[in-house]
């Protein structure tokens, strides 16, 4: 899950690293505008946007606030994905 704002340059700059992963994983992730929603703001004590939550269950596995690099992201998520993907 991706939480952002509308005008957040930093929402602006993960969008294109969150289809990256989602190509490369063959997954997708769920982007949330956490002004809109604001039931997650408390739900997931969210501080800043963007924010990244890998998510297994009801359980938060994964924490990523701020601006995630690529590769930070897509070895967060393989660390919680049921089967080995290639690379």
């Amino acid at each position: 899950m991706n939480f952002y704002q509308e005008g957040c340059m930093g929402c602006d700059e993960q969008v294109p690293i969150l289809r990256e992963v989602e190509k490369d994983l063959g997954i997708e992730i769920e982007e949330i505008d956490a002004v809109k929603n604001p039931q997650y703001i408390k739900e997931y004590s969210l501080r800043v946007t963007p924010t990244t939550l890998v998510i297994e269950g009801d359980e938060v596995r994964e924490r990523m606030e701020g601006l995630v690099h690529r590769e930070d992201l897509e070895a967060a998520i393989r660390r919680h994905l049921p089967r080995p993907l290639p690379g």
